[in-house]
């Protein structure tokens, strides 16, 4: 499906692997139990074999942190912590799920994967109209994406067992508020055709 991307938003180290800052937090936790990992995994092998786009969306701060907000209360810990530094490990994308060469890196300094980044033209530039998402956390970017998205006027579509949040009331929350603005799915049903 050419008209369509696969967008797998905030699977960092630095959130989602074990040996991350996060790792044996309740990202972590709910990554494992949730087995988010294995599923986004399933998923990309789906819209890979499909021939669908494949973009990875990432957030990162050069080392000196110039891009970061001082009075963000979701990145003002990131400066603190030293997490979110590109070029360093903690902002690559899992090596579980296999990013390849040939897929979009986008690189971004907000919750938004829209705003100041590549991202809408490398979805102009490719004719995409149709975005399948998921990612980490449910409650942020995969919100942010959606509702964006969706107002750009892109047919949204959210793989739910490919998303957590803090906890699962949090998940749960946030997808239910999404529900109006895109079609929810699992890897095990998605079809990318």
């Amino acid at each position: 499906m050419k008209d369509s991307i696969y967008l797998v938003l905030d699977m960092m180290n630095d959130l989602v692997h074990a040996d991350g800052p996060n790792g044996k937090a309740p990202y972590g936790e709910q990554v494992r139990s949730r087995r988010i990992l294995e599923n986004t995994r399933q998923a990309l092998n789906k819209a890979r074999a499909a021939n669908l786009h494949i973009g990875f969306v990432r957030v990162g701060f050069s080392p000196d942190y110039r891009e970061c907000p001082s009075n963000s209360p979701i990145f003002s810990g990131a400066r603190k912590n030293g997490i979110f530094k590109l070029g360093e490990w903690g902002t690559q994308v899992h090596p579980d799920l296999g990013q390849q060469p040939g897929d979009f890196d986008i690189v971004k300094h907000r919750v938004s994967p829209f705003y100041s980044t590549t991202l809408e033209v490398v979805l102009r530039a490719n004719s995409i109209r149709r975005i399948y998402c998921s990612g980490i956390s449910t409650n942020a970017v995969v919100q942010a994406i959606v509702r964006e998205g969706h107002d750009r006027d892109y047919e949204m579509v959210v793989l739910d067992d490919c998303c957590c949040g803090l906890s699962i009331e949090e998940h749960d929350n946030a997808i239910k508020s999404l529900q109006r603005f895109c079609r929810v799915t699992t890897s095990q049903d998605v079809s990318f055709d």
